[in-house]
């Protein structure tokens, strides 16, 4: 942290200190510590210290913070329009809650561009710390991740069809959403700082929903879109060869990405570190010998190349590896023989009811 002062860096250690208690947490090294020292004022990061697990009133926390309250209303504010603190209109109070690492103010960061802090600089700053010792370890090593894969729906089987539920479909989650905001691609946004962004789409593709986008578009982080414009970007994104990954949630999911192996920190995390880093879908890709030519089309469309080429001249053909499948169904969707079909899994898997179980089943896993 350069030359700060020793009472400075205090206030900075306990703000990461407290940024470890959340359920993901946080490895507490130099880089991040330079990332705070960015995002963070030394007033606003000794608000952040102090801030409560749960999400609380601003009358519970004024006494905590030790601050005359419109001066802790204006620092609040000002983190809140940093993504650094949510803020939660309820009734004639707000509540306040500190935000985490991920998904958090690493996402908020590069959701818009903004001068108001230096977005090139965070962009080596967030590189170096995602592939810090023990970082990606913090992020995907839970057994309840925080991401799970959504199957392309129009390559489901018809025979299946009944049994698919509401949290396995992009479209469904969407609809029963009502609508919800778009945002630029946090990770294509980051990598473009980078130089190394691919042509996926940047610019009004991320998809948050409910009291996610509510606050995203009050906060200025992404604008309102509707069911319509919602789906049509499903749609493009599975033109485009995109991963649908959705909030790992049964009900009321906050958010939808669309994601390229080559700049998504999820999927980044199994191509880099060969990570189980999102839940995959309930199903997985099946090759019919007969039908397939070993044209290798579908091991160049899959992110994670979880799909190979194998033997040679006539005797060519797909392989899936199912340990590392993820079940998006991006490789069948490019198919020309039609030699691939989704299966169902045996095992069904079921995600956290809501947000609650599900950071608090990150929590237990944490300590286990």
């Amino acid at each position: 942290m350069g030359h700060m002062t020793i009472a400075k860096k205090k206030v900075y250690e306990k703000l990461a200190q407290r940024l470890d208690q959340n359920p993901v947490g946080a490895v507490i090294n130099e880089t991040l510590f330079n990332i705070l020292n960015i995002m963070y004022t030394e007033a606003e990061a000794a608000i952040g210290s102090k801030f409560p697990q749960r999400p609380s009133s601003f009358e519970s926390i004024v006494d905590k913070m030790g601050l005359p309250e419109k001066e802790l209303v204006k620092l609040l504010d000002e983190m809140a329009n940093k993504g650094l603190v949510i803020d939660i209109p309820r009734g004639n109070t707000v509540f306040y809650m500190l935000t985490p690492l991920v998904i958090g103010f690493f996402e908020y960061t590069f959701m818009r561009v903004t001068d108001k802090l230096p977005q090139k600089e965070l962009a080596q700053l967030f590189k170096e710390y995602h592939n810090a010792n023990g970082v990606p370890e913090k992020f995907f090593g839970s057994d309840t991740k925080m991401f799970q894969t959504l199957a392309y729906e129009s390559l489901i089987p018809d025979d299946v069809e009944t049994e698919v539920l509401s949290y396995e479909r992009a479209s469904d989650i969407i609809r029963q959403s009502g609508g919800g905001a778009l945002s630029m691609c946090y990770c294509r946004h980051q990598a473009q700082h980078l130089g190394t962004n691919c042509d996926a789409p940047i610019e009004d593709v991320c998809t948050s929903l409910g009291g996610a986008a509510e606050w995203l578009i009050r906060r200025g982080f992404a604008r309102p879109a509707g069911v319509d414009e919602l789906l049509g970007v499903l749609e493009k994104t599975e033109k485009l060869g995109l991963v649908h990954l959705g909030d790992n949630v049964q009900n009321k999911p906050a958010y939808i990405c669309h994601c390229c192996g080559c700049c998504c920190g999820v999927l980044k995390g199994i191509n880099e570190h060969d990570m189980e880093a999102v839940h995959a879908s309930n199903f997985i890709p099946v090759v019919d010998e007969d039908k397939c030519n070993g044209c290798g089309v579908c091991g160049k469309r899959c992110h994670i190349n979880a799909v190979e080429v194998r033997g040679n001249g006539s005797d060519k053909i797909a392989v899936v590896n199912r340990e590392r499948c993820i079940g998006c169904g991006v490789c069948l969707a490019g198919c020309k023989q039609s030699a691939i079909q989704l299966q169902r899994n045996d095992q069904i898997y079921v995600p956290p009811k809501n947000k609650k179980e599900q950071m608090a089943r990150i929590a237990k896993e944490r300590t286990r």
